[in-house]
């Protein structure tokens, strides 16, 4: 077992995704570390974990005590929108999968059918365990590539730590001038995974299966022996249920168990995870530009980061007004985020927004001042995560003048 200073260098050498990874996982099993559900519900929501640790996990479970915590786990068709919050501490989730389920989050409808044939390899229409597995692989050789240099011994622990086993660092996949130009996980998978019928990728899928403990998600989409096969209906639901959760989640956080959120509160969503330097004047401007609070509702809510997850797509649009030297009224951005995305937002979501990155309040938004900070957004806290300072709104004085009564 490692002193918890050498937990604590282990943290030098792990990229921001594998830091907080090993921030929230709260489990240990075979020197391997998890995630529960409820681990990464608060890994996507809130800043730090709720409960205190300092780069080692709570419990070390032993292979019964995992094998009891899978019980709990749904077969795939029952799965829900609210399937992370009714598992809570009863799953467990690997750190490939923390990855996987966070690519997931950022990612239009449209991508789905995409996500699901890069794992279908066989073409098929069906993906099983072994297909699934290959995402293992491809997410393991990418770490390496970014892997910072020092102390072998303790980046083999930390391998170990993230993946369950001991790696080489000799990569099967092909990368010449890969490292060129940075690439998403998504752009990883989508790259690779077109690749795995043609290296050994699969054969290792095979080993990796053996050597690694189920968990939470192989359960779900697999069953429990691991012979059940994935078709594309249930795989889209599953990869639906767990963007509309986590956005629940976020919403019910400002709610406080009324049906809208107040159009200050969106805004501190909304800006969250940027480097936005001074949100003091966006705040300050969207109050004085809002001054009768309206709310937002959750299908304005879900409907907003539906558009945002397309927001590639809308950005070529967006591109075209900035090429021309021309800002864009709110008109012209709700009709853009149409034909870009297929996606309504509501009169009042529009404008919303627009109070909010206007901040020079010409009732013009410019590229400058919302697609870089909404890029930013999509990171959700890996480019310099920064709390935002919460105001009270108008609408949270009434709702504790209410309950003081």
């Amino acid at each position: 077992t490692e002193s918890r200073s050498d937990l604590e260098d282990l943290h030098l050498y792990a990229t921001p995704r594998e830091q907080r990874f090993r921030m929230f996982a709260s489990l240990e099993f075979e020197g391997q570390l998890y995630m529960t559900p409820h681990d990464f519900i608060q890994a996507v929501t809130s800043d730090e974990p709720k409960r205190k640790q300092e780069f080692y996990n709570d419990k070390i479970a032993r292979e019964n005590e995992l094998n009891e915590i899978l019980t709990e786990t749904p077969p795939v068709w029952k799965g829900s929108s609210k399937l992370f919050r009714n598992l809570n501490e009863k799953g467990v989730i690997s750190y490939t999968e923390y990855l996987f389920l966070l690519c997931i989050l950022t990612k239009p409808h449209a991508g789905f059918r995409i996500a699901f044939n890069m794992f279908d390899t066989d073409g098929n229409e069906m993906v099983d365990k072994k297909e699934f597995l290959v995402l293992q692989e491809i997410f393991r050789k990418k770490n390496e590539k970014r892997e910072k240099r020092g102390d072998e011994e303790k980046r083999a622990m930390l391998r170990l730590q993230l993946y369950g086993y001991q790696t080489s660092t000799n990569s099967v996949l092909k990368t010449e001038g890969e490292d060129l130009v940075p690439r998403s996980y998504w752009d990883t998978l989508r790259r690779s995974t077109s690749q795995a019928l043609f290296s050994d990728l699969a054969e290792r899928a095979d080993d990796i299966s053996s050597s690694l403990s189920d968990t939470t998600l192989l359960v779900h989409f697999f069953g429990k022996k691991g012979k059940a096969e994935l078709n594309f209906e249930d795989f889209y639901r599953f990869m639906d249920n767990l963007q509309t959760e986590v956005l629940e989640i976020e919403f019910l956080s400002y709610s406080n168990g009324m049906n809208t959120i107040s159009e200050e509160d969106f805004a501190h969503i909304l800006l969250r995870y940027t480097n936005v330097e001074n949100t003091s004047s966006y705040l300050e401007n969207m109050r004085c530009s809002i001054p009768e609070e309206k709310g937002i509702t959750f299908e304005e809510f879900r409907s907003f980061f539906q558009f945002l997850n397309n927001l590639e797509d809308f950005t070529i649009a967006m591109q075209m007004y900035n090429f021309a030297s021309r800002s864009i009224g709110q008109d012209e951005f709700k009709r853009a985020v149409y034909v870009a995305t297929g996606v309504k937002l509501s009169p009042h979501l529009v404008n919303t927004v627009f109070k909010i990155f206007d901040v020079d309040r010409d009732d013009q938004l410019s590229y400058k001042e919302f697609i870089g900070i909404m890029k930013d957004r999509l990171n959700r806290g890996f480019r310099g995560y920064k709390p935002i300072q919460r105001y009270t709104t108008f609408k949270s004085c009434v709702r504790k003048e209410l309950y003081s009564r």
